[in-house]
């Protein structure tokens, strides 16, 4: 298991408060390639980078000319490549997950669709794809907390509007069926998960700024809990990153 002593220890603390991070996305990324053993960068470019392609491609689909973030792995060219080849030609490209070429294959059938939001099914996706695909246990770990909060506050918020709760719940596994089949105030989930006493105290909060600043206390704590034994290893390092893409 690599080591990144140099490379975290030169790196200034971040603080779910600052305003201004004392090192660039650029510079971190950089200090990354320069640093990580060739599986952890592929780590980092599948499970981490991979994420704002998703909001890059959706961002493509509805506005041709769009900017893109620097954050992802692929350039504008590569991106119509795949827009291209998915919608014309029928055709994955493979230095995409074929998930991608899927979901720009069938944008314009579905982007009509009532309750489809785009931005939120290819999250979606691509959290399933990491949770499936990634052998690394902590970034799993990972992608199925942001799953799970998304689909707990999305059941709290869609049982307080009377709306039926099952159709806004997205991926299997054991929170999803609780959520699905329990109709008690909490879905019977803190028996089994202490973070949903604070999801749904999060979810009472009126003030949609508070409220997303709340989440991302959450996640900076979970980030923070699971790394603190291991602050050189990999895990470190994405956790880093991570919290970079909040404060950014």
């Amino acid at each position: 298991m690599a080591n990144y002593y140099c490379m975290m220890a030169g790196l200034p603390d971040l603080e779910l408060d600052d305003t201004q991070p004392g090192v660039t996305f650029e510079s971190f990324r950089e200090q990354c390639e320069e640093a990580l053993t060739p599986a952890d960068a592929r780590l980092m470019s599948d499970f981490f980078y991979l994420r704002q392609d998703c909001a890059n491609l959706v961002l493509l689909l509805k506005n041709p000319d769009a900017e893109i973030s620097i954050w992802g792995n692929y350039s504008m060219e590569q991106f119509r490549d795949l827009i291209t080849s998915a919608t014309e030609m029928n055709f994955n490209v493979h230095r995409f997950p074929a998930f991608m070429s899927i979901f720009a294959r069938e944008y314009n059938y579905n982007r009509d669709s009532r309750g489809f939001f785009p931005e939120d099914e290819l999250l979606y996706q691509f959290f399933a794809f990491a949770i499936e695909r990634c052998g690394n246990k902590f970034v799993r770990d990972w992608y199925r907390l942001n799953l799970d909060i998304t689909n707990i506050l999305t059941a709290l918020l869609a049982r307080r509007q009377g709306w039926n709760v099952a159709e806004y719940i997205k991926g299997e596994g054991e929170v999803q069926e609780m959520i699905r089949e329990n109709k008690t105030k909490d879905f019977d989930l803190t028996h089994e998960y202490d973070y949903v006493k604070e999801l749904m105290r999060i979810v009472d909060e009126p003030d949609p700024v508070r409220k997303e600043k709340m989440i991302d206390a959450f996640k900076w704590m979970w980030l923070d809990e699971r790394t603190f034994f291991n602050p050189f290893s990999i895990e470190s390092v994405f956790s880093y990153a991570c919290k970079l893409a909040i404060q950014y």
